[in-house]
Parts: structure tokens; sequence; C-alpha cells
């Protein structure tokens, strides 16, 4: 494995001879907007869409899990995820580079190009046991700043795209409360606008190399006691402190025009007050997210395999407002249930079309 120490890392951002924003201003004003100008991703969307049945619709909004390893077996089960359930992605877990590379060049000679999406909270390290690490975010927010946070993005969006990968799960915008706590050393810090800035900073860092970045946890998993890994997490912070602290740097991320925004197994009883979880929640992800902060690009739900999610189906994420639903415990149940709901009138089909065009708009960007 090819470790990267936290020294050489800065310099190595700092010396970045690629192209970029000269001041921290520059780097934090929004991006050109996509989603609205962009002529001919819109027609993509509209001229694929009208190709897909309703199974490789429903199919698109899957990403299940798969292992980055080349064996004959992990080879079948990406035949049969694109072949039978049609998904729309994958995400990558633990393996080396050549092989994610080889599983990344299939998912692109698909008939719709899959996103290829990894955790790399610390680099492609955090899973590929040769790719490079990089220190935890809570060591990067004591000597970093916006400038080396944006080199830092580009530098995993060029080592992720020579393997194909095309989205990265990050970066964590979650405040810290306790480096003990549940998000502990991967998030930035406890200071809303310095977490803010880093993010937004290595989120454009990463889009200005061509990979798609996904902002996470909302609508924040910082001050919750309980691992979503486990069970439902919950805050418990009111309104007011809910959007001066936990929500300011997903506002900034939307703000600038920036594409993917994870949705965790997170209750508030302040932003929904039925109990759902953000995955699920149609007050937090559609009547917050979409319409009060104005979010269009993707809303992704946390892994589904969690038990924070235990109880809940794709049809409930797709029905509150998610688009893509990540590492179903069961590809098989999942993508059966959904078209049960779509056949019985339970999911509207204009939802599902709506979640497939933003899907295919959003690929006709960085996929192609």
């Amino acid at each position: 494995m090819r470790y990267l120490l936290f020294a050489f890392s800065l310099l190595l951002l700092a010396c970045s001879s690629k192209e970029k924003p000269e001041t921290a201003s520059e780097i934090l004003e929004p991006l050109p907007p996509k989603y609205d100008i962009t002529e001919q991703a819109s027609a993509y969307a509209d001229s694929v869409l009208s190709t897909l049945t309703l199974e490789e619709r429903a199919g698109q909004c899957l990403m299940p899990s798969l292992y980055s390893s080349s064996d004959p077996s992990t080879m079948a089960l990406l035949k049969r995820y694109i072949e039978d359930y049609h998904v729309g992605g994958i995400v990558l877990m633990q393996g080396d580079t050549k092989s994610a590379k080889r599983l990344a060049d299939i998912c692109e000679a698909s008939k719709v190009p899959l996103f290829v999406a990894i955790d790399a909270e610390w680099g492609l390290g955090m899973r590929l046991e040769d790719g490079s690490i990089y220190p935890r975010n809570a060591m990067l927010s004591k000597e970093a700043d916006e400038s080396g946070m944006f080199d830092y993005g580009r530098e995993i969006a060029d080592e992720s795209r020579s393997l194909g990968i095309n989205m990265i799960l990050g970066p964590v915008v979650d405040l810290s409360v306790s480096r003990k706590g549940v998000i502990g050393n991967r998030s930035f810090g406890s200071d809303p606008l310095l977490v803010s800035n880093y993010g937004v900073a290595y989120a454009k860092g990463l889009e200005s190399g061509g990979v798609i970045s996904v902002a996470k946890h909302f609508p924040g998993h910082g001050s919750t006691v309980v691992d979503s890994h486990k069970g439902v997490a919950s805050i418990k912070r009111n309104i007011s402190a809910l959007d001066s602290l936990d929500l300011r740097p997903f506002r900034d991320y939307v703000n600038s025009g920036l594409t993917g925004i994870m949705a965790g197994h997170i209750k508030s009883l302040a932003l929904d007050p039925d109990g759902n979880p953000a995955s699920v929640s149609i007050d937090m992800l559609t009547s917050l997210l979409r319409d009060e902060m104005g979010f269009k690009g993707l809303i992704l739900t946390d892994a589904f395999d969690m038990g924070g999610a235990r109880g809940f189906s794709a049809a409930d994420a797709l029905t509150a407002g998610a688009d893509l639903i990540l590492c179903p415990s069961n590809i098989e149940r999942e993508y059966d249930d959904l078209l049960k709901n779509l056949h019985d009138g339970k999911l509207d089909i204009r939802t599902l079309n709506e979640r497939c065009r933003r899907i295919l708009f959003v690929k006709y960007l960085f996929l192609n």
C-alpha cells in the first residue's frame, strides 16, 4: 500500500501545477449553474429515458455494493447486476486498484454507463489496498486551507478517473462534537464555517476533475450518539441550532452548485415530527432539501444494509425524495419490491421517471 505521510501530502497539494482558483474567495464562489442550462444533458436524459423499460428505469435507482475483485464470481455478480437488475451504479468495497479498473471498464461499456462510487474519506486506500492514503479530515483541518483542500480533491479525482471511478462518497461535512463520537476524526471539526469551507473546496476539487462529489450525512451525524450502522441515529437539536450548525455546510454545498448529497439514517423530530430517518423522510428530503434549500442534484441514501435502514424499503426512499438507494442488503428483493409498488400504484411512475431523468442528466454531465 502506498502510504503518504502527512507533511508530504500537504507539500504535494501545495505544489500542484493544475489550474485552480487563486484565492479562497474564488474557490468558494458558486460553480456555474449546470442543472438548468445544459441543453445537451436535458436532451440526452429525455432521449435515453424514452428508450428504457419500466424495469430498466427502476434499476437505475439502485446501487449495490461489490468487492473490488476481478475473480470470476465477482465478475459474474456484476454481470448479473447489470443484465438482471439494470442497476444505475455500484459501490466499490475492499479490493485492489487493478480489479477496480476492470470492474469500472465493464460499467462504462454498459448500455447506460454506471456510476462507480467509492468511499475515499482518507484517500482511495480506505477501500483499495494499493490506493493512496492521506490524513483523516481532523488532521487535515489543522494545517490545510481552502486552496489546499481544492488541490486535495483534484488529486483524488485524478487518481479516481484513472481507475474509472466517477463518484466519491464524500466529503464528510458532519460537525464533530467529540473526537470520540460517532463521526470523530472523519470530521473537519466543530466549527460549521470551517467544515463548510473545507468541504466545499474539496468537493469543487473533485468536480473540477470530473468526479461527482457527495456531501454526507444529511442533515448531520456529528451530534448523534447512535451509530447509524447499528440503528437509527437521532439529532436532539432544535430548529435554530440545526440551522446554524448542522445544516450550514449542506446549505453552502447546495448554494455552490455541487452535485450529490447523501441522506443519513438519522431522525430529527424538529425536522420530521413523525420520526422518520432522513433517508426516507419526505419532510427532510423534499420539503427541506429540495424545496426550501433548492437542491437540484442527486440525493443518495446511506447504505440500506445498515441497521438504521431496517424496516424501510427502496420504494420508501424514492417516495420521500431520494434518487439513488445505496447498498441494498438484498438487491433482488428490493428490485422486485420496487416493481410491485409501481404496478400496484403505491409508487407513482411519474416519481420514478423524475428520479431516473435526474440520474441520466448527471450521467451525461460526468460520464460522457
